[in-house]
């Protein structure tokens, strides 16, 4: 990064008031320049309490909508309107409201990764560090609509014993990662710790040692004195890890290329020109129409006030 250009961004984002949030799978050079950098619900947590009256939003933009759903009158600007996700496309609003409709008696516990559309007909979000706490929540005589991410749902379900329907969704950056080849991985390097993300698939999940969200990985590899991880996540996490522990070795779980990564192409569409280019102009700026922003906002905050411990009505 030049230092022009850094200094140009810092310059913008004062002289315009705008909060960066970044997420933990953009690319470092950006990560460096944000206000907070940390997963979904963080971020929408932060821009929730933010008191910045604009919000520059690194990262996809089912991320920049939760924003804006919990923030309203804030103006929420993203750096590429096409940093979609693969679970926001899987789950198009017309099928999914087929699906609730097809149970009337459930509760849809719908996953952040998804439109705002189908956020405004789901009963309540979860991301991948609050899931536990929201499931815990719900009474258990409730069927439960889990959607759109099958293999985050099918770990909750086995761990908690909460028997769900699945929306047949998956993250294409995280089903990515191979099993036989990780076997492999760990038969070389038996001194590894093997850590994963919930959005793997089963068959990896097993082989880790620590499941949880992005921001558990962090914590994990921060807090565990092991000196050698296999991660089995987006690599963008690595730039964080790496702050915390220089020394420990990380090493990324196999994916079945060539390539000993595994990046999410929409994450890698935004860059310092473009965020540079959205703090002098305000744009792309995410809009919502008001009656989408109501309905999605109850699920959303249902989400924030479960997490910090309020009392949820389910009836």
């Amino acid at each position: 990064m030049s230092n022009s250009l850094r200094e140009e961004i810092l310059e913008l984002k004062k002289k315009n008031n705008i909060l960066i949030l970044a997420h933990y799978y953009e690319d470092g050079e950006i990560q460096e320049l944000a206000d907070h950098v940390g997963d979904s619900y963080f971020l929408a947590e932060k821009g929730l309490q933010s008191n910045s009256p604009n919000i520059l939003l690194a990262g996809v933009v089912f991320m920049g909508e939760s924003v804006k759903i919990l923030s309203p009158d804030k103006r929420v600007i993203v750096p590429d309107l096409k940093a979609g996700c693969s679970l926001v496309t899987s789950s198009p609003f017309q099928k999914y409201k087929a699906w609730k409709d097809a149970h009337p008696n459930s509760v849809m516990m719908t996953y952040i990764n998804s439109s705002a559309e189908v956020k405004s007909i789901s009963d309540v979000i979860c991301t991948s560090s609050n899931s536990e706490k929201i499931l815990n929540s719900i009474p258990k005589d409730k069927t439960i609509l889990f959607g759109p991410d099958k293999n985050l749902g099918k770990w909750l379900s086995k761990k908690f014993n909460r028997p769900m329907e699945f929306w047949e969704g998956t993250c294409e950056v995280h089903v990515l990662f191979t099993a036989k080849e990780l076997y492999q991985l760990k038969a070389q390097h038996p001194d590894a710790v093997v850590i994963a993300h919930p959005e793997c698939n089963e068959d990896v999940l097993e082989q880790a040692e620590f499941i949880g969200s992005t921001s558990f990985l962090l914590k994990t590899v921060a807090s565990n004195p092991s000196k050698k991880f296999i991660v089995a996540t987006e690599d963008g996490i690595f730039h964080q890890m790496k702050k915390e522990r220089p020394e420990a070795e990380l090493i990324q779980a196999p994916t079945g290329t060539h390539c000993a990564c595994n990046q999410c192409p929409y994450m890698k569409l935004n860059t310092l020109e473009k965020i540079r280019n959205s703090l002098a102009t305000f744009s792309p700026e995410l809009k919502l129409p008001k009656d989408l922003i109501e309905k999605a906002q109850i699920p959303l905050q249902r989400m924030v006030d479960i997490t910090q411990g309020k009392p949820a009505n389910w009836n």
